[in-house]
């Protein structure tokens, strides 16, 4: 009978005989969940008017989803199917209500500013995905790479889209003047709902036109 590839955390060469760096890989580049997937834009494009706002959102999925993929891995043998989703969502809020408070206690005025966008980490579709898609069918070693890869991934859109829309449209980098205002004038669309769509757009595009160019490569090779 052949092995599992993920049986285990120590099998074949690297992690998993390999399967860690493919995972990360994956989740980071290659399956982006937004500018690949196109999943959990709404966060995205409602947070993203400054770098900060960015970051802080970013380190809330990357830690929801490294730390859920571990609990709901670890427990796969024991939910029962019929529930599973319910005990993904337990689990996924119990870690999403830590970190809003932790950021309520510590980082108050940035509570604020994302308001209720950590909350709705809840209901993000690339966390529950992640959970139940990869954690309930693989190890906690290679579950927790997956959800932070996928993290990750989220994280650096948001850190791109935040840093061009503070940057055209306030001529700032978390809050540091880089445009001054005796020449630049302030592109105040990049601020608005319509400037988080079109940077995400082009965004988009240049991840598509990176792959297409990656793949053609990889054919000829």
């Amino acid at each position: 009978m052949a092995a599992n590839p993920i049986a285990c955390a120590s099998c074949g060469s690297g992690l998993c005989g390999g399967k860690g760096r493919e995972t990360f890989y994956q989740g980071t580049w290659a399956n982006n969940p937004i500018s690949i997937q196109v999943l959990g834009i709404c966060s995205a494009l409602a947070v993203t008017t400054t770098l900060a706002n960015s970051l802080i959102m970013g380190l809330a999925l990357i830690f929801v989803t490294g730390m859920s993929n571990l609990i709901i891995s670890l427990l796969r043998a024991t939910i029962p199917r019929k529930v599973r989703m319910i005990a993904e969502v337990a689990v996924i809020a119990t870690f999403v209500i830590l970190f809003d408070q932790l950021l309520k206690a510590f980082y108050f005025s940035m509570s604020e500013r994302l308001g209720p966008y950590v909350g709705l980490i809840i209901t993000n579709c690339i966390v529950m995905g992640r959970a139940e898609a990869f954690a309930l069918t693989n190890p906690p070693l290679l579950s927790v790479v997956d959800g932070l890869a996928n993290g990750i991934g989220y994280a650096f859109v948001l850190a791109i889209i935040g840093t061009f829309r503070e940057l055209v449209g306030d001529g700032k980098i978390l809050g540091f003047t880089v445009l001054s205002e005796g020449w630049y004038v302030k592109n105040q669309l990049m601020i608005l709902a319509p400037g988080a769509f079109i940077a995400l757009g082009f965004l988009i595009a240049a991840f598509n036109y990176i792959n297409a160019r990656g793949q053609k490569a990889e054919a000829k090779s």
